[in-house]
């Protein structure tokens, strides 16, 4: 209970302004999206949702990195490192005039934001376990998702009033900014008695480590689903709205909405988690995840799309289900592996984004004229994260009796 009581509002606040680099580079960016296209010689918009999808893939190869030697140097240097190298793929995204050099920045930026997003997680299982991490991460998400809902309106004020360029100059100094606050204020989490001597075998180790608890891999499985679904509606959105529903104008405001349903229920499950645990709420937000999103397939099956009244009514339900999930899957994967929380936050990380690129790239290509593969995707997904919650609960059951 000690730790309880000195977790302060600053803590929540830089853990999540540390994710919150992660939104801003992507989320400010969409509204940009055929702009950047277009002054680069994209032809298509699938190649236009490769510069959403492939910052994910440097995100999650970034942790495989930096997640396992913050386990032996501490998580602030680690920290320092990754937006060093945010900066050197930020010059290279705004003086390049090739569409594959602006491929390889994107990556480049997840490789070296994948340090404070993981690490920030890491750093909550560093003073946080339990149903109340799991409080504490949703407080982080929550005010995390406050960059989503102004992020889109930002980039596009950014748009009209200078270029797309001018997107990755204002991400820069946001970074900047965040970079000084946490250097300036944040205590290292992980103390030296409790790091882990580098080696060669740091990271065989920590994933052998790692994969002895079946909790940790099942929750990370269903991370990978929900996340790949999710990032699927990140890398079309801008198509959907501005081109399927012709609404570019207001396009930012619908996103931002949308991110609001996230966070309200994000709001929810930092006051619910300790009464009900993580483990009940993430598995009925799993289900109704699925149900929402196969009514939707049911509905709407001849693939014509709906007003766009009635398709902001089914995505907010989706999203606030999703609220739920993002934090309490987090949470529960951590839960068992604090002993080895960089190497065990990188694993988590890495597997779920490595599952969610190609999900979110393969069913991305489908949405064209219609949203109908984005529920179609949302149900496959939704349906298999059932599947492992069951699994793992049977296995639970026959392992107490």
């Amino acid at each position: 209970m000690e730790k309880i009581k000195k977790v302060k509002f600053e803590f929540v606040a830089l853990m999540a302004s540390l994710m919150s680099i992660v939104a801003l580079t992507i989320d400010a960016l969409l509204p940009a999206l055929p702009e950047i296209g277009a002054s680069l010689g994209a032809t298509s918009s699938s190649q236009n949702q490769l510069l959403i999808t492939m910052i994910f893939l440097g995100i999650g190869f970034g942790q495989l990195i930096f997640g396992p030697i913050s386990d032996s140097f501490g998580r602030k240097p680690i920290v320092y490192v990754g937006f060093i190298v945010f900066i050197i793929a930020s010059i290279i995204c705004v003086t390049t005039e090739s569409y594959e050099m602006m491929l390889f920045g994107r990556i480049l930026q997840g490789i070296g934001l994948s340090s404070p997003r993981s690490l920030s997680t890491s750093m909550v299982r560093d003073e946080f376990s339990g149903d109340y991490m799991a409080k504490i991460l949703s407080f982080v998400v929550m005010f995390f998702i406050l960059v989503p809902v102004i992020a889109p309106m930002f980039g596009q004020f950014l748009m009209n009033l200078f270029n797309w360029q001018a997107i990755f100059y204002f991400n820069l100094i946001f970074g900047l900014i965040i970079m000084i606050w946490f250097w300036l204020r944040q205590p290292e989490t992980l103390p030296k008695e409790k790091r882990i001597k580098f080696s060669s075998h740091l990271f065989i180790n920590g994933a052998k480590e790692f994969f002895k608890y079946k909790e940790s891999v099942a929750f990370t499985l269903v991370s990978g689903f929900i996340t790949g679904s999710f990032m699927v509606y990140l890398s079309t959105s801008q198509q959907i709205f501005q081109e399927q529903y012709d609404l570019a104008e207001m396009f930012p405001y619908i996103f931002a909405s949308l991110a609001i349903s996230i966070g309200f229920a994000t709001f929810l499950n930092s006051q619910l988690v300790e009464r009900f645990g993580m483990m009940k709420i993430a598995y009925y937000s799993t289900l109704a995840y699925a149900f929402i999103s196969v009514l939707y397939v049911v509905l709407f099956s001849s693939g014509q799309n709906p007003s766009i009244y009635t398709l902001i009514s089914f995505l907010a339900l989706q999203f606030f289900a999703v609220g739920f999930l993002f934090g309490n899957l987090r949470a529960l994967a951590m839960q068992p592996i604090g002993h080895i929380a960089g190497i065990g936050a990188a694993i988590n990380g890495f597997l779920s984004t490595v599952l969610a690129v190609p999900i979110a790239h393969y069913i991305g290509t489908f949405v064209k004229t219609s949203v109908l593969p984005l529920f179609i995707g949302f149900s496959l997904f939704g349906i298999l994260s059932i599947l492992v919650f069951v699994l793992l609960r049977r296995k639970t059951r026959l392992a107490a009796a």
